[in-house]
């Protein structure tokens, strides 16, 4: 079923032949950008247009009625309540231990920085609401926030038909239990830009989405594309793609598990990424044969049997684990699981991946959900360079620097000289002039050391 990659016998470079899901994000936001400025400029009216264009729902109200969420949660089943709580409790747990404490330097004697991390004001969190719902990716988003201190949180996920033009209901459950107030029905790019841009929320204009500071969330490639149109209007977590997972194992790992593990990340989209690379031409073997089995019995199969044909998945086969290192390094999934001996040895010598599941007993599924984790990852090889969402993303350091007169007549001829340097001299002239033998005349003469 998986195309197959052979790597065996050396390489110099790989990463044009791995596996590997084809976006034109560039595309989409030529497409998207008609539809942005139209909110822009139209707020609302633009709004509703495209919510009727793209879901078939004509609203004339896009913010969630608070009783509305309060009967989502008051109406939820009890097992789903009790996944959630524990779901939003080891969430917590883990996320309080990323908080960060200001620090202070002394650099010289009279001379101290202090690096101050300051939340963001107003974060927009977005929930994709398409082929699944997902109350699980607004604890993964509102925790985090809510841990870094953001004072204000909206939340916006698509409007669903069986929910009367509302989000869905368990998405709401997920936010009433996070006590997250301010809901919009909104989805798609034209959300995005409502959240960078603020908009009247109703046909009156009685209601507002102020703008945000920032936008997290997954979304599909249009939610992606606005994205990259509004960065600098809005900060950003990442551009998210198409989920993907990759599985480093040997002989040692069992087949049902990883076929199983493949599976549960192409049941999330057609363009969903399963990669195995294993040294093990058995176990390839044997992972094929399990996902003839498997695959059969799923619910989404033809969903599922579609990404996992498709270019983006493939067994990729290495001379041994150390070249499967290398490769999943180079590949830098979103989530990496290590199926081998010795399985933390090797998790601990990754060095690209948005999040490693160690051994037979930490699956992806376990972090999509209740292992404390952030499913909130960095795609396409953003690993490389990015992190999850975590409390750091919502957090700003910001310096405060603090001297004495004595400490910056001490480095002053530093600055005057860097600043002649880089023909720069008024920034010279801005220390000079503090001190009470300076001459504004002779800038350059009256600072101990500096040049005449």
């Amino acid at each position: 079923m998986l195309n197959r990659i052979d790597l065996r016998g050396g390489w110099r470079d790989p990463r044009a032949l791995l596996p590997r899901a084809q976006l034109d994000v560039s595309v989409a936001v030529e497409k998207m950008r008609p539809l942005v400025e139209a909110v822009r400029e139209h707020g609302f009216t633009a709004i509703r247009d495209a919510t009727h264009r793209f879901d078939g729902l004509l609203l004339d109200q896009l913010r969630v009625p608070a009783e509305a969420i309060a009967e989502a949660e008051s109406t939820l089943e009890p097992d789903v309540r009790a996944a959630l709580l524990e779901t939003i409790n080891r969430a917590r747990r883990v996320h309080a231990d990323q908080r960060r404490a200001d620090v202070t330097t002394e650099v010289v004697p009279g001379g101290i920085v202090t690096e101050r991390w300051v939340p963001v004001d107003r974060v927009g969190l977005y929930v994709p609401g398409g082929l699944a719902m997902y109350p699980s990716t607004v604890v993964m988003n509102v925790v985090p926030a809510q841990t870094a201190g953001v004072r204000s949180l909206v939340v916006v996920s698509p409007p669903q038909p069986e929910n009367n033009g509302l989000p869905d209901a368990r998405v709401l459950a997920a936010c009433a239990l996070l006590g997250v107030e301010e809901v919009y029905a909104v989805g798609g790019a034209h959300a995005v830009a409502m959240l960078a841009y603020g908009a009247a929320t109703d046909a009156d204009g009685t209601g507002h989405c102020d703008p945000v500071d920032m936008i997290t969330g997954p979304g599909n490639i249009w939610v992606t594309a606005a994205k990259r149109l509004l960065r600098g209007v809005v900060g950003i977590d990442a551009e998210a793609g198409p989920t993907e997972i990759a599985v480093l194992a040997d002989d040692t790992a069992d087949p049902v598990h990883v076929a199983a593990d493949l599976i549960s990340q192409a049941e999330h989209d057609p363009l969903a990424a399963s990669v195995l690379v294993t040294p093990s031409v058995e176990l390839a073997d044997a992972v094929d044969r399990e996902l003839a089995r498997q695959v059969p019995q799923t619910k989404h199969t033809h969903r599922i049997n579609t990404a996992l044909t498709g270019p983006q998945s493939g067994v990729v086969l290495v001379d041994d684990l150390a070249a499967g290192l290398r490769v999943v390094d180079l590949y830098a999934a979103e989530h990496l699981e290590i199926q081998t001996r010795d399985a933390r040895e090797w998790a601990m010598r990754v060095r690209n991946a948005g999040a490693i599941f160690v051994g037979p007993y930490a699956p992806v599924s376990l972090g999509d959900y209740c292992a404390g984790s952030n499913h909130v990852l960095p795609t396409g090889g953003c690993a490389r360079h990015s992190s999850g969402l975590s409390v750091q993303s919502f957090l700003r350091g910001i310096h405060i620097v603090e001297y004495t007169e004595a400490a910056l007549r001490d480095t002053a001829r530093h600055v005057v000289t860097l600043a002649g340097v880089e023909d720069l001299p008024a920034h010279g002239q801005a220390v000079q002039v503090r001190f009470a033998d300076a001459d504004p005349s002779r800038p350059s003469a009256d600072v101990e050391g500096a040049p005449a």
